[in-house]
């Protein structure tokens, strides 16, 4: 972060929480009506694992992961309160919302050099004019800013319904207990990792 960004306070609101809980839609309908930035810090995660793909670079190898994750071209426009998500300028939204691309991401989120490579890209989004609204993912930042942070969850099977029913409505076939117990299995590594497991407070 450059020397002018460390001197700035940028307003933060984050919320943190289980996949599938709805923290995107809120967030970008929060963003919208405020007007503050959105990064959904989440996604990055998922976009690293997309980047991976698209590079191909195995989701076990930390050190050439971290460094994608050090250089992503990522934006988070809001459009009539629907976030879009790009890579590299191409709207990968849709491709990074499956259950393959969740179960990529939760992988590369485990990694500790890429947590770190992350935290830094956070940061550098911090930039004033305007405020920052930033989505998942709460780390033990070092900015010199106001933060705020909302947990929000649901249980297991309203997750996995809510996940059922929009990929209904996108024309995917999918199966409602594969759903559950994939979130579920997510869950558990996401709460019981080493660095940064998801809690709730």
């Amino acid at each position: 972060m450059n020397d002018h960004a460390a001197t700035l306070v940028v307003p933060v609101l984050t919320i943190d929480g289980p996949g599938g809980a709805g923290k995107g839609t809120i967030s970008g309908l929060v963003a919208e009506r405020l007007g503050w930035h959105l990064l959904d810090s989440g996604a990055l995660y998922r976009l690293t694992a997309q980047a991976a793909v698209k590079h191909n670079v195995a989701v076990d190898d930390e050190l050439e992961l971290a460094r994608l994750a050090e250089q992503l071209d990522v934006s988070f426009p809001v459009e009539d309160g629907q976030p879009r998500t790009l890579l590299e300028g191409e709207d990968v939204g849709q491709i990074i919302r499956t259950e393959q691309a969740g179960e990529r991401a939760s992988q590369v989120a485990a990694l500790p050099a890429v947590r770190q490579a992350l935290l830094q890209r956070q940061r550098d989004f911090a930039n004033l004019p305007g405020w920052w609204l930033t989505v998942v993912t709460w780390e033990r930042w070092s900015f010199l800013m106001h933060r705020s942070r909302f947990f929000l969850t649901a249980s297991a099977d309203e997750r996995a319904r809510r996940r059922y029913l929009q990929l209904q409505e996108a024309g995917v076939d999918a199966s409602l207990s594969s759903l559950l117990k994939e979130i579920q299995a997510r869950d558990a590594r996401d709460t019981q990792r080493s660095v940064a497991p998801l809690a709730g407070r």
